[in-house]
């Protein structure tokens, strides 16, 4: 994968699972998000191919790709003006012609997803005038409203509180759990990914160092070696698998604070 003369990733070979939850981590510039562009089409890469269900993914036609694969990327721009309900319609147009009309289907759709995203009372607001997590849920809204069975996302829970993000995890894990959609996404925070992801992907400068179940994956060798990290592994009290718990290399902890009980 390059861009121009600038090589981001060599001999990468990466197999996404039909149907399931995958996240990709790593750090910063590591290739994450090229590779999640080049899954899309967006980028070509300068050797090699990317299959879709056996096709080389560059010999589709742009419609026939985007109803089977959606794309929330990292950098998303509205046309300035548009409204929370005209963006996600955008969802739709991969399913229209020239000669079709917005129908029932495309509407229960759209509203289907602004309701999932919780932007549902935010559908005549100009994307402009929104908080960045509002705007963020939008463009989740679009991506959800395409219903292409699989789901690429860059990033998505960006600019989002902390409830905001366990909700749309929440959804993308529904979505492939009951809906049997392929999720793919980039995550920053480890314990999302560990707790959310089925095949867990990890990349180091411009390479696939690991991949598989996060409990096989995730060490504390691995989190040294890829993100400099010192920690601590243990068993998620919540699902079982693993939680990461870093350590503090600023040397000794503070001495506790001693409270007193004053008397009135």
């Amino acid at each position: 994968m390059a861009y121009d003369t600038r090589v981001i990733g060599e001999h990468l070979t990466v197999d996404i699972p039909d149907g399931e939850f995958t996240v990709i981590i790593g750090p910063n510039a590591c290739g994450k998000s090229t590779l999640l562009r080049s899954l899309a089409r967006l980028l070509k890469p300068t050797a090699g191919t990317v299959r879709l269900d056996g096709a080389d993914i560059h010999t589709l036609r742009a419609k026939e790709v985007a109803t089977r694969l959606g794309l929330l990327p990292q950098s998303a721009v509205a046309p300035a003006g548009i409204s929370v309900f005209d963006l996600v319609r955008r969802g739709r147009y991969p399913h229209q012609s020239i000669l079709s009309r917005w129908s029932e289907e495309d509407e229960r759709s759209v509203r289907r997803a602004l309701d999932q995203t919780g932007v549902t009372a935010l559908a005549d607001r100009p994307i402009d005038e929104l908080s960045g997590g509002q705007r963020q849920r939008a463009w989740v809204a679009m991506a959800l409203a395409q219903e292409s069975p699989i789901l690429l996302l860059d990033e998505p829970t960006t600019f989002l509180d902390v409830a905001h993000q366990i909700s749309l995890l929440d959804l993308f894990a529904d979505l492939n759990r009951t809906g049997g959609r392929t999720i793919v996404a980039v995550l920053h925070d480890i314990n999302h990914a560990a707790r959310y992801a089925g095949h867990l992907i990890v990349m180091s400068r411009g390479r696939v160092v690991a991949e598989g179940r996060p409990a096989d994956v995730l060490t504390t060798a691995l989190l040294a070696e890829v993100f400099d990290i010192e920690a601590s592994i243990i068993e998620d009290p919540v699902n079982g698998g693993p939680h990461v718990i870093t350590r503090h290399r600023g040397g000794a902890s503070a001495p506790a604070t001693e409270h007193r009980k004053v008397a009135p």
